[in-house]
């Protein structure tokens, strides 16, 4: 009793408290939280994120991306390398070319901005520098006459682009008041035609004419965009060389590259996102600008072909950086995990090993499907739970594997709040695909994994990715097969913890540990087999499935029996 009670004050303690409210913090990232940056252990994406080459970053919500760019501009910008960090959320539902005229704004008076303090604050003001970035910059400040002259060059454009954005707004919503009222004139005209039945020719011609005139100011105000929309797109086409020449001036100034960065793409319109990443790409070339992307892949359209094409091109034109760390490198993204949460640990004084339960880091490992940001939410999440147990409780104080379960549920609304926002279109199709899987797996298979066929299925597949990217299915095995169907080749997926457990709990589900070798047997056996088309397990005529491999059941669910641990049994239930 006396050992409950002080674990459970070890929850309560200043130290986890202090741990607990730094994690809450960090969970978005921001200019302060770059000290906290922990680089994946594959690719050294920070080294590659502030090299001489254009970069799209990619990895699903909460995996880094931001963080990445963040402590990139930190690394750059203590370097006295010119650096504009764009956030492009703002900019959601902004159309082409508003969208490219606001981001350009935003781009200019970043650079401003960075001339004025980082390119000029010199290494002595060390509050500004460790503050911000925990160091001092080596390199001089910048030449105070060119870069006030470079910074009212950027001002004045940023105005004028202003100007162009929204004298044209103005003058657009002129006309179409105008042609409203017309329109409301005609109706009021027409219905007094109406009611008045003995109308003469002369009242009838009237109401023509008016009816006739609001058409022809409607048309005058769709065209007038149209010209609006043309000018703007003619006048950003016109500029490209001046711009080209702030670049080419500011690489001069700075004695080296500069590096715009445009944080979350997949934030915009899809047609609009190659639109915006080729004008920038045509300033970039030949200009010592070099541009870093984040965004979520199935999200977005960063090249289309054509003549000319459009967008930058992987491979040719950019690379990509994949800070996806998912299941299928399962030792590998528990370790970064740890890693990550170790770091909290250590800086608030918390032996991790003093409040995690057996079993429950394998547990918080699946529960993230190895996304970072929802490793540390159901982590702090977990820890309230097991805070509002009785300290007298069979399965003790410590942070458990169910508590991860109830926190992994809570956190579903999150993500499918997350979905509905960023997918508005097709959000419906996509949420019917998530509950036909989750019928299956739940109902059918009773398994946590389920296999798709790779290439009869690729369209379904494509559809899956997207629920891949929105954290509610997970990558297992890009590639795997069968016993019972030589040749082909699978996709192995497993459903997101929080749709099986907390409120969804299902006592009879086995939880397959699919990175041991006995669990991915069971993964592979023919019953996970999903055929999208029928909604069931793609069994063959005549054919059975094979017996389950033996398993025990639960292991952390259960009061008073001992957690399950990756060398215990691979299957486990819910």
């Amino acid at each position: 009793m006396a050992k409950a009670r002080a674990e459970v004050h070890l929850l309560d303690t200043a130290e986890m408290q202090n741990m607990v409210t730094a994690i809450e913090e960090s969970t978005r990232a921001t200019k302060t939280g770059v000290a906290r940056f922990i680089e994946p252990a594959q690719g050294s994406p920070l080294r590659r994120a502030t090299a001489k080459r254009h970069h799209i970053v990619f990895g699903r919500r909460g995996s880094g991306k931001s963080s990445l760019l963040r402590k990139a501009a930190a690394e750059l910008t203590i370097d006295r390398r010119p650096i504009a960090f764009v956030d492009l959320e703002p900019f959601k539902g902004h159309t082409y070319p508003d969208v490219l005229l606001s981001v350009l704004i935003t781009t200019f008076d970043a650079f401003a901005t960075w001339l004025k303090d980082a390119g000029r604050t010199p290494a002595s003001k060390t509050t500004f520098w460790h503050r911000l970035f925990g160091t001092k910059p080596k390199r001089p400040p910048l030449e105070k006459t060119a870069t006030n002259k470079l910074m009212a060059e950027l001002r004045r454009q940023v105005q004028e682009l202003k100007e162009l954005l929204h004298s044209a707004d103005e003058a657009e919503i002129k006309t179409s008041q105008v042609a409203n009222r017309e329109l409301s004139e005609s109706s009021g005209a027409a219905l007094d035609a109406k009611i008045s039945a003995k109308a003469g020719p002369f009242e009838a011609s009237a109401t023509a004419s008016q009816k006739a005139s609001a058409a022809s100011k409607f048309t005058e105000s769709m065209e007038r965009s149209e010209e609006y929309k043309r000018k703007k797109i003619d006048f950003l086409l016109r500029h490209i060389i001046d711009y080209q020449r702030i670049f080419h001036d500011l690489g001069e100034l700075s004695g080296g590259d500069a590096f715009l960065i445009l944080d979350d793409l997949y934030h915009l319109q899809r047609r609009d996102q190659p639109n915006l990443i080729d004008y920038f790409h045509r300033i970039a070339k030949n200009n010592q600008l070099w541009i870093k992307v984040g965004t979520i892949r199935h999200r977005t359209e960063w090249y289309l072909h054509g003549n000319p094409p459009t967008g930058m091109k992987l491979g040719d034109d950019a690379d990509e950086i994949d800070l996806d760390l998912t299941l299928e490198k399962y030792s590998l993204t528990k370790d970064f995990l740890f890693a990550v949460l170790a770091a909290f640990a250590k800086e608030s004084g918390v032996n991790l090993e003093d409040i995690l339960a057996e079993g429950s880091r394998d547990r918080l490992v699946l529960a993230s499907g190895g996304v970072a940001r929802d490793f540390l939410t159901i982590f702090r999440r977990a820890v309230d739970i097991a805070r509002e147990r009785p300290s007298d409780h069979i399965r003790g104080s410590k942070i458990g594997a169910e508590d991860v379960n109830r926190a992994s549920g809570e956190h579903d609304q999150t993500k499918r709040d997350e979905l509905r926002r960023d997918i508005t279109e097709e959000s419906e199709e996509i949420e019917s695909a998530l509950a036909r899987i989750v019928g299956f797996c739940t109902e059918k298979a009773q398994s946590n994994c389920f296999l798709v066929e790779k290439d009869r299925h690729e369209q379904y597949i494509k559809l899956i990715a997207e629920l891949v990217d929105m954290r509610l299915i997970h990558l297992v095995r890009s590639r795997t097969s069968v016993g019972h169907r030589k040749g082909k080749a699978y996709v192995a997926y497993m459903l997101d913890l929080s749709q099986y457990t907390g409120e969804r709990k299902r006592q009879n589900l086995a939880m397959i540990s699919f990175w041991t070798s006995q669990g991915e047997d069971q993964m592979r056996h023919v019953k996970n087999i999903y055929d999208p088309e029928r909604g069931n397990t793609a069994d063959e005529p005549g054919e059975s499935p094979a017996e389950d491999e033996p398993g025990e059941s639960p292991a952390e669910d259960e009061p008073g029996e001992s957690p399950a641990t990756e060398a215990r049994p691979a299957t486990r239930s819910a």
